[in-house]
């Protein structure tokens, strides 16, 4: 339930995990950096125990991986339609969608490698849910006929935060696209250069997507576009629709990653392997679902410093059970380390989680986490802050 980064943003936060390392000293403090691959990292020293280790989906670190038996990566942030990969062999364009294209890899390369005598560590990471939010075609219709509950805070006004909060660029009223984030039909007066934090990724993806494909697309969005560019909608009226269309994308990709997590589930307990795998789901950070009226992540408020993170470990971690000490995706490395029974390098700052993992908290376990985010000015223009957070304070500097 304590779950957080260090650096709330997509590959610093996925190079702390790579090596148990804080930003400052793995060298990757913001988006844009290329991580070091020579450097220590858990998968490398997994491979010297004996695991055969894997890397598919998302990255993000800008340069290859290294450390992986096998690796089959999304350039950047990747496509959700028709995405390219890149692997040993070169870069690829593979028609479909990316969450069903990574859990089919991830799956390929499980039936052909966990049979084989040696452990394993399978790393399968999506680019869903990440801006700008394409679901599946199949998902497309999906919560229609669901209103989405408002959070009390998506008309913020900031009063009781730091200067900082009021000058982002993240806000779903302001800064939301309708057209690249939205996906609303160009219309009389829309400006394609407006914004500074844009992220055109999606409505480039529209104009890659096969025909077929592009005509499901339409057949679900453009009757709806239509009715809402009639309704000439304004002010917090506004709001409340690109609220509802943004979090039922968001929710939409999501049903996407539910889906993939119960096909590994179901190959683990298919091929016999289901007791003798630790399972655990994370993400790279937290989000704004229209909390203070943001989308995005980067702050250190609770919305974007927590990250969920789910063990199933059979026989050891007792299900349905709930922890509420402090941790962080600084400890990933070191816990992967600790049940792989290999010893956890001195340089590292995390802790292996094993002893929580188990019931049991040590008595020395951290009484506070500490933060830091680097990328400023920069997209969404969220302030440079660093901070500590015990179990009832925070304290930030902006």
């Amino acid at each position: 339930r304590n779950s957080f980064c260090t650096n709330s943003i997509c590959g610093p936060s996925r190079a702390v995990i790579q090596t148990g390392k804080h930003s400052h000293l793995n060298g990757f403090m913001q988006n844009g950096n290329r991580f070091d691959g020579s450097q220590q990292t858990f998968p490398k020293l997994l491979q010297k125990s004996g695991y055969q280790t894997a890397m598919i989906g998302k990255w993000h670190l800008g340069t290859n991986p290294q450390g992986f038996d096998y690796w089959d990566v999304l350039p950047g942030q990747g496509l959700y339609y028709n995405p390219f990969l890149i692997s040993e062999k070169g870069r690829r364009k593979v028609e479909g969608y990316c969450t069903d294209i990574v859990t089919d890899l991830a799956l390929d390369w499980l039936k052909e490698n966990s049979n084989s005598g040696k452990p394993f560590m399978l790393m399968c990471q999506h680019k869903a849910p990440h801006r700008t939010w394409m679901p599946a075609l199949r998902h497309l219709d999906l919560y229609d006929d669901v209103e989405i509950p408002e959070p009390d805070t998506l008309f913020d006004n900031y009063r009781d935060n730091a200067i900082a909060a009021r000058i982002q660029e993240l806000e779903i009223d302001r800064h939301m696209n309708l057209v690249y984030d939205l996906f609303v039909s160009p219309y009389p007066g829309w400006d394609p250069n407006a914004g500074k934090s844009l992220d055109r990724s999606g409505f480039r993806n529209l104009k890659t997507m096969t025909a077929s494909q592009r005509a499901t697309w339409d057949a679900a969005f453009e009757p709806k576009n239509q009715e809402f560019l009639k309704s000439k909608l304004s002010g917090k009226d506004l709001v409340r629709w690109k609220y509802q269309r943004y979090l039922k994308n968001y929710l939409r990709c999501i049903k996407g990653v539910d889906e993939s997590v119960g096909r590994l589930m179901a190959y683990l307990n298919e091929a016999g392997l289901a007791e003798n795998t630790i399972v655990i789901y994370s993400s790279d950070q937290g989000f704004y679902l229209g909390d203070h009226g943001w989308y995005d992540k980067r702050w250190m408020y609770e919305e974007s410093l927590k990250m969920p993170l789910i063990v199933k470990w059979p026989g050891v971690t007792e299900p349905g059970s709930l922890n509420t000490d402090l941790v962080q995706n600084l400890d990933y490395a070191e816990t992967f380390l600790d049940v792989a029974k290999t010893a956890i390098p001195e340089d590292m700052q995390g802790r292996s989680l094993v002893p929580l993992l188990k019931g049991t908290t040590p008595k020395d376990w951290r009484k506070s986490i500490y933060y830091h985010y680097f990328e400023f000015p920069s997209v969404h223009m969220v302030a440079k802050q660093y901070g500590i957070r015990t179990e009832r304070f925070k304290l930030i500097r902006f």
